[in-house]
C-alpha cells in the first residue's frame, strides 16, 4: 500500500465483481492489479474489459501475490469460507461478499484466522456503509422514534428461477434468504443487534432451498422485527422502524435508499434525501472506501462492519434455517443456533 493508493485483487469474475470493480476504478486512490477465477479465459477476459494487469486462473496465485492489499472476494457465498480462508492463510487482506458464509461455524473460522493473523476482514455489507443509511442509523441512536418497537423489512425478486438457477442450487446455498435474506436481517441487527428468539417459517422448493422465507426476531427489551425474502415474488423492497415517539418509513430500497420519511405526533413529516455528491444510490464505492480508510488507519476490521456484528448476523441466518429446516450439502453437524451463541430457534407448532 502506498500514500497514493491501495491494490486490490478481485476474485471471481461475475456480476458482483464487475460492478464493484466498475466502482474501483471509479476511485482515485484504488489500484485494482489483479483478478482470479477458476477458469484463464475468465479472468483474461475480465482483466481486458477493466484494464488489470495480471489475470489468473486459480485462485491460489492471487493469494499468494504479494503486491496486492486486499482481496474482493466475490465467489457465490458457499465458496466464500476456501476463498476467503486462502487469501488470509496468504497473508492478503480480505473483504468478503455477503452473505459472509454458509453458517455461522464458518464465519467463526475466518474471523479467528483473520485475528490470529492480525489482518484485516469485513464482510462486503455495503448497506451499512451507505451515507444515507448511516444517517438513519444516527437519528435512530439519537432518539429521534424514541424506543425502537418494530423494524420491517422486505427484499423479494419475482424470478421465475429455473432450478438450474444458482439461487435453486444447494450446493452453492441457494435460495432466498443467504441472497437477499441478508438485508432485511441485517437491517434489524444494526437497529437492535443480536435476538434473543427467532420464529421463522418458508415455502422450500423440490431441492431443499427456500424459495420464501418470513421470521419474526424478538428481542428482552420487548421490540419485534418482521423480515421477509423471496424469490418467487417482487417486493418493495421497503422497510419501517417504529418508536415509541415516531415512525421512519424507506418507501423502497432500503439498503441503498434514495430517501426516507421521518413521522412524529404533531409534526409534518420530514424528508431526508441522499446527497447527490455522494454519487449513485447502488454504488459499492462506499464500502471499498470504508476498507481503504481502515487500511491506512491500521484497523484490523471497520468499526461500520464489525466482524462480532458479522458473527452475530450469521447465528440468526443460522437460527432461521434450523426453524425452517434447510441444510446445505457437506454441514455437518446441521446449523443449530443453540451452541452458536444467544439465539434460539423456535419452531411454532
Amino acid at each position: 500500500m502506498t500514500a497514493e493508493s491501495v491494490r486490490w485483487g478481485i476474485l471471481a469474475t461475475g456480476g458482483i465483481a464487475a460492478a464493484f470493480t466498475a466502482d474501483l476504478v471509479d476511485l482515485p486512490d484504488a489500484e485494482v492489479v489483479a483478478v482470479a477465477s477458476r477458469s484463464q479465459a475468465s479472468a483474461d477476459a475480465f482483466a481486458e474489459r477493466f484494464g488489470i494487469e495480471r489475470a489468473y486462473g486459480e485462485w491460489g496465485a492471487l493469494a499468494e501475490d504479494a503486491d496486492i492489499d486486499v482481496v474482493y472476494v466475490a465467489t457465490p457465498h458457499s465458496a466464500h469460507r476456501a476463498a476467503a480462508g486462502l487469501c488470509l492463510e496468504a497473508g492478503r487482506n480480505v473483504l468478503c461478499e455477503k452473505a459472509f458464509t454458509l453458517n455461522a461455524r464458518e464465519a467463526e473460522e475466518l474471523v479467528a484466522l483473520a485475528r490470529g493473523r492480525g489482518s484485516f476482514l469485513m464482510e462486503a455489507m455495503w448497506m451499512y456503509c451507505n451515507p444515507l443509511v448511516r444517517r438513519l442509523k444516527a437519528m435512530v441512536d439519537d432518539g429521534a422514534v424514541g424506543e425502537v418497537r418494530h423494524v420491517q423489512a422486505d427484499f423479494g425478486l419475482a424470478g421465475p428461477f429455473p432450478p438450474t438457477h444458482r439461487l435453486r442450487d444447494p450446493s452453492q446455498g441457494g435460495g432466498s434468504l443467504l441472497d437477499l435474506g441478508v438485508y432485511p436481517v441485517s437491517f434489524a441487527h444494526l437497529l437492535l443487534g443480536e435476538p434473543s428468539d427467532v420464529t421463522a417459517r418458508a415455502v422450500l422448493s423440490e431441492e431443499g432451498v427456500d424459495l420464501q422465507t418470513g421470521a419474526l426476531l424478538s428481542w428482552e427489551s420487548g421490540a419485534l422485527a418482521s423480515v421477509h425474502c423471496s424469490i418467487v415474488g417482487g417486493t418493495a423492497t421497503s422497510a419501517s422502524i417504529t418508536g415509541s415517539q415516531g415512525r421512519i418509513d424507506i418507501p423502497h430500497g432500503f439498503f441503498f435508499p434514495d430517501r426516507f420519511v421521518l413521522h412524529r405526533d404533531g409534526r409534518d413529516p420530514e424528508e431526508f434525501a441522499a446527497d447527490p455528491a455522494d454519487g449513485p444510490r447502488n454504488s459499492l464505492r462506499h464500502e471499498a472506501a470504508e476498507v481503504m480508510r481502515a487500511l491506512r488507519a491500521g484497523e484490523t476490521e471497520s468499526p461500520l462492519v464489525p466482524l462480532d456484528g458479522t458473527l452475530a448476523v450469521m447465528r440468526t441466518l443460522d437460527a432461521i434455517r434450523e426453524g425452517i429446516g434447510v441444510r446445505y450439502p457437506g454441514e455437518d453437524p446441521a446449523p443449530e443456533a443453540g451452541p452458536l451463541g444467544p439465539v434460539r430457534a423456535v419452531t411454532p407448532a
